[in-house]
């Protein structure tokens, strides 16, 4: 059935120390490595007491195992792997469509980057200028890139100068009593806020990732 587990991941306690969704890149590596007539065949109960734990000393074996369902569980909830149609028993899976798209490790490590944060939620502006960084794992680059959008699009709405910048530009612009942007009919105290939330932000994940390596918060 292709290469082993123990041939990708050779010391089992390399493979222990691994969290589901990390072991479950080099499992679907595995998978989409086997024939085509292995593949037909995939069974959970064969392969995480059996198939997948060969090469391993007898006294890793419960807990590979045990690894090895985690990680398949892991798939079979992403939709990676499902139960096979028209089976004459349970346990037999097939490798689905996105699932075959995972070649490695490495596709599965930007897959669950992608959905730390799903696009329909993002701006599209800002999915357009920040999504390739923020896949990379350049967190730094894409939450400067992604302020500094705001700042543009705060500038713009506000009509603001070109000079006007950072901290700032967000106290004019949602100043509460004369803030072009501020909503008049919020209560004093929540315009205020407002006027807080933006130039905060700004000056908190913006300006430092201007000038110097930020610790991520």
């Amino acid at each position: 059935m292709g290469d082993t587990m123990s041939a990708l991941i050779s010391d089992p306690k390399d493979l222990l120390s691994l969290e589901p969704e990390e072991l479950a890149g080099t499992v679907i590596e595995h998978l989409n490595s086997v024939c085509e007539t292995d593949q037909r065949n995939l069974n959970r109960e064969i392969f995480c007491s059996d198939l997948g734990i060969r090469g391993y000393p007898r006294e890793h074996a419960e807990g590979v195992s045990e690894a090895l369902m985690e990680a398949w569980i892991w798939l079979e909830r992403e939709g990676l792997i499902a139960p096979k149609p028209g089976a004459t028993s349970v346990g037999y899976y097939f490798i689905t469509r996105r699932g075959k798209r995972m070649k490695n490790a490495a596709d599965i490590e930007a897959y669950n980057r992608a959905n730390l944060l799903p696009k329909n939620l993002v701006h599209p502006i800002i999915v357009q200028k920040v999504w390739s960084a923020f896949l990379r794992g350049d967190y730094d680059t894409a939450v400067f890139q992604a302020f500094r959008e705001v700042e543009i699009a705060v500038r713009n709405a506000g009509d603001f100068a070109p000079e006007d910048i950072g901290v700032p530009l967000m106290r004019k612009a949602f100043d509460k009593s004369k803030g072009p942007l501020v909503f008049p009919d919020f209560p004093d105290a929540e315009r205020e806020a407002m006027c807080h939330l933006f130039a905060g932000a700004i000056g908190l994940y913006k300006n430092p990732r201007s000038h110097r390596q930020v610790p991520r918060i």
